[in-house]
C-alpha cells in the first residue's frame, strides 16, 4: 500500500523532533564561551555540559527502544516530547554549571525516548519499499542536518537573545509534536519480554568511566584514577556482553551482529560520527575565537556546510542504486578524507571561506554514510527486531559524536597545552580563556596558532580514520559477499 498525504504529514512529525534532538548535540558549540563566562564554568565543566547530553542519549537508546516495545512507541514518543519541553525550559534558566550539567543529562534521557520511536514508526507508516527508502533518507537528513545546523542556529540566537534561548527553542517544537499525535500510528510488540535493569546499569557503567578516563588522561596525563576508570569501564562492558548472551530477553540482541554487513556498518557509523562531532566543535571555535567572528556571523558561515550535507543525503539513495552501496560508501569516505586534509591546511591568516569550503567537502563525504547505514538497518533486520536494530544504529551515532568531542577534542586540547606550556596559566587552559583574559597581541597570536595546530592534528587523524574505514568497508563487504556466495552454492548443491 502506498502512503497517503496523512502518512507524509506523520513523517514530518517524526523528522521534526529528530532534527531538534540532533541540533541539541551541537547547538552549544558557539554558546560555550558566553555560557562559560556567565555561569562561571571552567573548561572541564564546559566539556561536561557538552558531553552529558550525548552520552546519556547513547546510554539509554537501547533501553528506551525496549520500553517502547512494551508500552507503545507513539506513547513513549509523546511522553519524551513532553519531558523534553519541560526540561529545556528549566535549562534555559540554569543558575550554575552543576545545574545545567544535570539538566543536560536529563535531556539526554528524554531524547533517548524519542529517537528509536521515530525510525521504528516509519516502518509502519510506509509499506512501499521505495517510499520507505525516501522516508528514511528524509529522516536521516533531519538527523545529520540538525547536527550541522546546530551551531548556525545557536549563533543566530546568541546574536539576538541570551544563551538560554538555545534551549527554549525546543519548547514550541515539542508542542507541535504533541499536537501531531493523531497522525501517528501506535505499535507495540505483543511479546516484548521484560527489561533487565542490571543490563541498563552495566551499559552505563561501561560508557561513563571510559569517558572519564579519556578526559583525565588528556587533561592531566596518565594517572591512577584514569587507569582505574578505564579498567572499570572495560570490566563492565565484558559483563554486559556476557549477560546479553545468557538472557532470554536481552537488552541488546547480539544475534543482530551476525546479520550480513550489520556489525561493520555499526563500526563505520561510530567512527565516522566521531570525526564529525569533533570537527564540528573545532570549526565553530575556529570561526569564533581565531577569526574573531560574532556567534551570528560564525553561524551564517556554517549554513552552506549544512545545505551541502542535506543535499548529499537526499541524493544518496539514487547514487547508491546506480553504483551500489559499497562503491557509494568507499567514494564518500575518500571524499571525506580529502576534506579533512584540506581542513588541516587552515591557519589564523587564511580567510574563513577556506575552512568552510574544506568542511563542506567533509560534509559531502560523511553525510551519506548514515543514509546507507539506516537503509541497511531497515532492510536487513527482521521486522520484529527493527526497533532493536534502529536503537543500535542510533546508539553508535550518538556515542560516536559524543566520543569525538571527548577523545578528539581532548587531543586538540592536549596539543594546544603542549604548544602553550610556557605561557601564563590562564592562556594554557584553552583559547577561550586566553581570549577572555585580554592578553597581549603577541600572546593572543601564539594562542591562536596553538589552537590551529591542534585542529590540524585532529584533521589529519580524522583523514586517517576515513581512509581506514574505506579499506575496512571494502574488506568486510567482500567477505560478506563471499560468504553469501558460498552459502548460495551449498544450497544449490543440496537441491
Amino acid at each position: 500500500m502506498r502512503a497517503t498525504a496523512r502518512d507524509w504529514a506523520g513523517l514530518a512529525a517524526l523528522v521534526l523532533p529528530t532534527l531538534l534532538l540532533s541540533m541539541d548535540v551541537t547547538v552549544l558549540f558557539l554558546a560555550l564561551p558566553v555560557l562559560g563566562a556567565e555561569l562561571g564554568a571552567d573548561t572541564t565543566a564546559q566539556l561536561w555540559i557538552m558531553d552529558a547530553y550525548g552520552f546519556l542519549i547513547a546510554g539509554f537508546l537501547v533501553t528506551m527502544g525496549t520500553l517502547g516495545d512494551r508500552i507503545g512507541r507513539r506513547r513513549l514518543l509523546l511522553a519524551g516530547a513532553a519531558a523534553f519541553a519541560v526540561l529545556s525550559a528549566l535549562a534555559a534558566w540554569s543558575t550554575g554549571p552543576g545545574m545545567l550539567i544535570a539538566l543536560r543529562a536529563l535531556l539526554g534521557v528524554a531524547g533517548a525516548t524519542i529517537m528509536p520511536a521515530t525510525l521504528s514508526l516509519i516502518r509502519h507508516l510506509f509499506a512501499d519499499d521505495r517510499q520507505r527508502r525516501l522516508a528514511v533518507a528524509l529522516w536521516t537528513a533531519g538527523t545529520m542536518g540538525g547536527m550541522a545546523l546546530g551551531p548556525a542556529v545557536g549563533g543566530l540566537l546568541l546574536d539576538r537573545f541570551w544563551w538560554g534561548a538555545v534551549f527554549l527553542m525546543a519548547v514550541p517544537v515539542m508542542v507541535l509534536v504533541l499536537a501531531a499525535a493523531p497522525l501517528l500510528p501506535e505499535h507495540r510488540d505483543p511479546a516484548p519480554g521484560r527489561i533487565d535493569l542490571l543490563s541498563v546499569a552495566l551499559s552505563l557503567a561501561a560508557i561513563l568511566p571510559l569517558v572519564f578516563a579519556v578526559k583525565e588522561t588528556a587533561r592531566h596525563g596518565p594517572g591512577l584514577w584514569a587507569a582505574a576508570a578505564l579498567l572499570a569501564g572495560a570490566a563492565s562492558g565484558v559483563l554486559f556482553v556476557r549477560r546479553q548472551s545468557r538472557l532470554d530477553d536481552p537488552l541488546v540482541d547480539l544475534r543482530l551482529l551476525r546479520l550480513p554487513a550489520f556489525a561493520p556498518a555499526l563500526v563505520t557509523v561510530l567512527a565516522a560520527s566521531m570525526t564529525m562531532g569533533a570537527f564540528s566543535l573545532l570549526l565553530a571555535q575556529y570561526l569564533q575565537l581565531v577569526k574573531g567572528l560574532t556567534p551570528g556571523r560564525a553561524g551564517a558561515w556554517l549554513v552552506p556546510i549544512a545545505l551541502v550535507s542535506i543535499v548529499a543525503m537526499l541524493a544518496t539513495p539514487r547514487v547508491a542504486a546506480r553504483i551500489g552501496d559499497r562503491a557509494a560508501t568507499v567514494t564518500a569516505l575518500a571524499i571525506a578524507a580529502a576534506g579533512f586534509v584540506l581542513l588541516a591546511q587552515v591557519s589564523a591568516d587564511r580567510p574563513a571561506a577556506a575552512a568552510v569550503a574544506a568542511a563542506a567537502v567533509v560534509g559531502l563525504g560523511m553525510s551519506p554514510l548514515l543514509v546507507l547505514v539506516n537503509n541497511l538497518v531497515v532492510g536487513v533486520a527482521p521486522r520484529e527486531r527493527s526497533a532493536s536494530a534502529a536503537a543500535l544504529a542510533e546508539t553508535c551515532l550518538e556515542a560516536g559524536a559524543a566520543l569525538g568531542v571527548a577523545v578528539l577534542g581532548s587531543l586538540a586540547a592536549f596539543v594546544y597545552r603542549a604548544r602553550m606550556a610556557d605561557g601564563p596559566a590562564a592562556a594554557r587552559d584553552g583559547l577561550a580563556a586566553a581570549v577572555a583574559g585580554g592578553p597581549s597581541a603577541e600572546l593572543l597570536e601564539a594562542a591562536r596558532a596553538a589552537f590551529v595546530s591542534g585542529l590540524a592534528v585532529v584533521a589529519y587523524v580524522s583523514a586517517g580514520i576515513a581512509l581506514l574505514l574505506a579499506l575496512f568497508t571494502v574488506r568486510t563487504t567482500r567477505t560478506a559477499g563471499s560468504s553469501r556466495t558460498i552459502r548460495h552454492r551449498k544450497e544449490n548443491a543440496h537441491v
